[in-house]
């Protein structure tokens, strides 16, 4: 990658020594984390696309809400 700030890049190689790891192996590792993951926008088109369920998005977070305050 071009154009990383020295401090950015420094704290990286501090992170990956911590792990044990050499940068390239602790970026890789990140990276495939990062891709893994969805995004919210990518969560909500899911939700968006799903027909089962009788409930609502907006019914579920306040069932939800409503759980979490009992707790």
């Amino acid at each position: 990658m071009k154009d990383v700030p020295v401090e950015v890049h420094a704290t990286l190689r501090r992170r990956a020594a911590i792990a044990g790891k050499s940068l390239q192996e602790y970026l890789l590792e990140r990276f495939i984390e990062e891709a893994t993951q969805p995004t919210l926008d990518e969560l909500f088109a899911n939700v968006d696309q799903r027909t089962s369920g009788d409930v609502s998005l907006e019914q579920a977070a306040v069932l939800v809400r409503q759980d979490r305050d009992d707790r």
